[in-house]
């Protein structure tokens, strides 16, 4: 019956995310800090979304249009005005609530808990209330589940708790599950007659007693699940456990990690077998890594597509970007967005590549930049070249064909096009096309001055 009340029953969700957050001593709405590399509010409504709602209603407050701002979802925004408790919050987001089913209330500053946490509440309470409890070992701070009995029958916020309370350690996370018919009756019946003077969400409970609704609590299985981040120690601790679990999962998966506490994954990663990633390595965004991918230390790789058989070697910078199978890049290169490597390509040190593609089996080994450039296959791109492709207004492409020998220190003028099997002289400035087949030399003739007296610095200066 459970089962199938979860598929049936029409389910609303509201994430409480109005805070001001003033222990993060920062500009930024509290729900907007980031853990793994996604704002915790993100996290959360994605978690939310997993579940299937018929609705998601989010109740904002300090910094709401920076929050609407930075928050691409489907959701209602719900605009609490004044900050009046976690009752008055949920009050607020009724209009956007089905009269049967039931409701699910989140926190924006919760981003570690997870779908199967919350489908076990939801199976635990049916059309009662559930009620996610958590045991601590020092529970100040936190509301304490006071019971009858063994059945919950209210909750004491901590400042109104007496000194025989205080020392129940079972506590209050925050997250409920409650029926639809009855929640805007209890919503309305909340006093503020507390040390808050707020209105309390944790009400509910005794006015649930009065009208014989039971209460069904769950312990989270994990405390870490259920914490809400009030300062950067805390949101810094809660990155830690989620880097840690992520990275026992690609241990689990076969990837190899060579120090799993020393690795950053801030996305979302697809893999294929016998990817190896070393220390001090910062994944961000969506990334995909095929099969025997290497990965040298203190590389740092966002959004980016590599090849199988594809080695980055150390102190990489990858932005954007897609490589072909059994290239090589770096050390210390940077692939900027739109950088397109085909297979066998080789970057090296301190070659930085932007919006070009690079043809099988080419190279660029040394101090280079390619800019806005299209360069054929099995090219060889000679030491301290660079495409000028910038004029101060406009940017112009250069075009590479196959088989091409640029000389070092070539500087490539575009808009311009050097042909198959061309080669270009070492410090030669290119600026008109070169043809296919044939050596082109742009520089001065060499001579050497005899009258020439070189200055030397005066004693009395």
């Amino acid at each position: 019956m459970q089962a199938d009340l979860m598929s049936t029953s029409q389910l609303n969700i509201i994430i409480l995310a109005a805070g001001k957050g003033t222990r993060m001593y920062s500009s930024l709405p509290k729900v907007l800090h980031e853990i793994g590399g996604m704002s915790m509010l993100e996290r959360v409504i994605h978690t939310a979304q997993g579940l299937n709602p018929d609705s998601i209603s989010v109740v904002i407050g300090h910094g709401k249009d920076t929050v609407r701002q930075r928050i691409h979802a489907e959701v209602n925004w719900v605009e609490q005005t004044e900050q009046l408790g976690t009752g008055h919050a949920v009050k607020m987001a009724l209009p956007h609530l089905s009269a049967q089913g039931r409701t699910l209330v989140l926190y924006g500053d919760v981003p570690l808990i997870d779908q199967q946490t919350l489908r076990d509440l939801l199976n635990v309470a049916g059309n009662d209330i559930g009620l996610l409890t958590d045991v601590l070992d020092n529970p100040t701070g936190y509301g304490r589940i006071i019971r009858n009995q063994g059945q919950v029958v209210a909750i004491v916020e901590e400042k109104d708790a007496t000194s025989t309370e205080k020392l129940i350690n079972e506590t209050n996370t925050g997250i409920f599950v409650l029926p639809n018919h009855k929640l805007a009756q209890w919503l309305n019946a909340l006093q503020n007659h507390n040390a808050q003077q707020e209105y309390y969400l944790t009400d509910v409970i005794a006015l649930a007693q009065v009208d014989h609704i039971p209460v069904h609590p769950l312990q989270v299985r994990a405390s870490y699940l259920a914490a809400g981040v009030n300062n950067k120690n805390q949101l810094a601790q809660l990155e830690r456990i989620l880097q840690q679990q992520q990275a026992a999962a690609l241990l689990q998966a076969g990837v190899t990690l060579r120090d799993p506490a020393r690795f950053d994954l801030r996305g979302q990663i697809k893999h294929g077998q016998d990817v190896s990633i070393d220390i001090n390595v910062v994944l961000e965004g969506q990334i995909q890594l095929g099969d025997n991918v290497s990965i040298g230390a203190n590389c740092i790789i966002k959004n980016s597509v590599i090849g199988s058989g594809t080695t980055i070697l150390p102190n990489s910078h990858l932005d954007n970007c897609t490589i072909g199978c059994n290239a090589q890049v770096g050390p210390f290169a940077r692939l900027r967005p739109q950088a397109q490597l085909g297979d066998d390509v080789h970057i090296g040190n301190f070659v930085e590549v932007k919006n070009s593609t690079i043809g099988t089996g080419s190279k660029a080994n040394h101090l280079t930049y390619l800019g806005d450039a299209c360069i054929g296959e099995h090219s060889n791109i000679g030491a301290g070249t660079i495409t000028c492709n910038y004029d101060g207004i406009n940017k112009y492409r250069t075009v590479i064909g196959n088989e091409v020998l640029v000389g070092s220190g070539n500087m490539l003028v575009a808009p311009i096009s050097i042909g198959d099997r061309a080669t270009t002289g070492a410090g030669s400035t290119i600026t008109r096309n070169c043809p296919p087949d044939q050596l082109t030399i742009a520089r001065s003739r060499q001579k050497t001055i005899t009258e020439w007296v070189r200055p030397e610095k005066n004693d009395n200066n």
